[in-house]
C-alpha cells in the first residue's frame, strides 16, 4: 500500500519544488477531462510513484506517466491532447491566438476557456482595445471608435460608395483603426516573449496577417453560428448573465446588421484561408479550437 508520508519532488525544477497532485489534475482538465476523473488519474500517479519509491521525477517523466495513465483511465483522445499540450508548453516562441467572429457567437467564453487550457494568462478583447483608444481619440477626431461594431456606420463622415453597404463600410473603418492597436499589442507580446489570446469582432482576416509576425506563432480562427435562432438566443443568455447590462432588445433590433457583419467576416476568412469553426455546442467548439491551435503550432497544419 502507498505511503502518504513520502514527499515527491520535481528534480528539474528550481530548488526541487514538491510534486502537486492538484496541479497535475488541473493540467489534465485542460484536455477537457472532468475534474473528478482528472483527480482520480492524478491520485493513481501519485500512489504509483510512492509505491515504487520514485520520489524524484523530471517533468518529462511526469508527462510520460500522465499520457500513459490518461490513455488507460480516460482514453486515447485525452492522452493525445495531453501530449500535444505538453509539447506546446515547451515552445520558446510566444503563441498568439486570435479568435474573431461577429457579435454574440460566444467568442469571449470560448477564448477564455482556450486561454485557460493553454496556460496563457494574458487575455484581451478588442472591445477593451477600442475602449482605450476612445480615451485617446475624441469622437470628433475618430467617430468610428465611439459606436458598436454594428452601429459604426452611423458615424461615417464620407459618402458611401455606390452599391456598397453602409453597415459594412462603417465596420471596416472601425476594424481598420482597432487593428492598429491589436498589432501593437502583438508586437509588445513578442518583445516580452509572452503568449497572448485576443478575441473580438475586429479580428477580421486580412486586416491582420499572421505572416507579419515572424517572431511569434500566430494562429487566427473565426467562430461562427450558422443557425439564426441559436445565434439570437445567445443575446438573451447574455442579458441574463450580465443582469441586464447588455440588453437583449438592443441586439435583437440590430440582429440583421450583426448577421450581415458575420457573413462579411466569414467571406474574408474564406478569401484568406482562415479556419472557420461553426459553433453548435460549447465544449465541442472549445475542443475544436484547441485542436486547431495545436495542429497549427506543432504540426503546421
Amino acid at each position: 500500500m502507498a505511503q502518504p508520508g513520502k514527499v515527491i519532488t520535481l528534480s528539474d525544477k528550481r530548488h526541487g519544488l514538491p510534486f502537486s497532485k492538484g496541479l497535475l489534475a488541473q493540467s489534465f482538465t485542460a484536455t477537457g477531462l472532468p475534474p473528478s476523473t482528472a483527480y482520480e488519474v492524478a491520485q493513481a500517479i501519485q500512489d504509483d510513484l510512492r509505491e515504487r519509491d520514485e520520489l524524484s521525477i523530471t517533468m518529462d517523466r511526469l508527462n510520460e506517466l500522465g499520457t500513459g495513465y490518461l490513455e488507460r483511465m480516460a482514453g486515447p483522445e485525452y492522452a493525445e491532447r495531453y501530449r500535444h499540450l505538453a509539447e506546446l508548453s515547451k515552445i520558446d516562441t510566444p503563441v498568439i491566438v486570435l479568435i474573431g467572429g461577429t457579435t454574440g457567437v460566444g467568442k469571449s467564453t470560448i477564448a477564455a476557456e482556450v486561454a485557460h487550457r493553454l496556460g496563457i494568462t494574458r487575455f484581451v478583447s478588442t472591445d477593451s482595445i477600442r475602449e482605450v483608444m476612445r480615451g485617446i481619440f475624441t469622437e470628433e477626431l475618430m467617430p468610428a471608435l465611439h459606436a458598436s461594431a454594428f452601429e459604426a456606420w452611423r458615424s461615417l463622415r464620407v459618402p458611401v460608395p455606390h452599391g456598397a453597404n453602409p453597415v459594412v463600410v462603417g465596420f471596416r473603418e472601425q476594424a481598420a483603426v482597432v487593428s492598429s492597436g491589436v498589432k501593437a499589442l502583438i508586437e509588445r507580446s513578442m518583445k516580452e516573449g509572452v503568449s497572448l489570446v485576443i478575441e473580438g469582432v475586429h479580428l477580421v482576416p486580412g486586416y491582420i496577417k499572421p505572416s507579419d509576425f515572424p517572431d511569434a506563432r500566430v494562429v487566427q480562427i473565426l467562430i461562427a453560428v450558422e443557425d439564426e435562432d441559436a445565434h439570437r438566443s445567445h443575446f438573451y443568455i447574455r442579458e441574463v448573465q450580465t443582469d441586464g447590462l447588455r440588453p437583449f432588445e438592443r441586439y435583437r433590433s440590430n440582429f440583421e446588421n450583426i448577421r450581415m457583419l458575420g457573413h462579411y467576416i466569414e467571406d474574408q476568412a474564406k478569401e484568406h484561408d482562415i479556419e472557420i469553426i461553426y459553433s453548435h455546442q460549447l465544449d465541442r467548439t472549445v475542443a475544436d479550437t484547441l485542436e486547431h491551435v495545436v495542429n497549427d503550432v506543432l504540426l503546421g497544419k
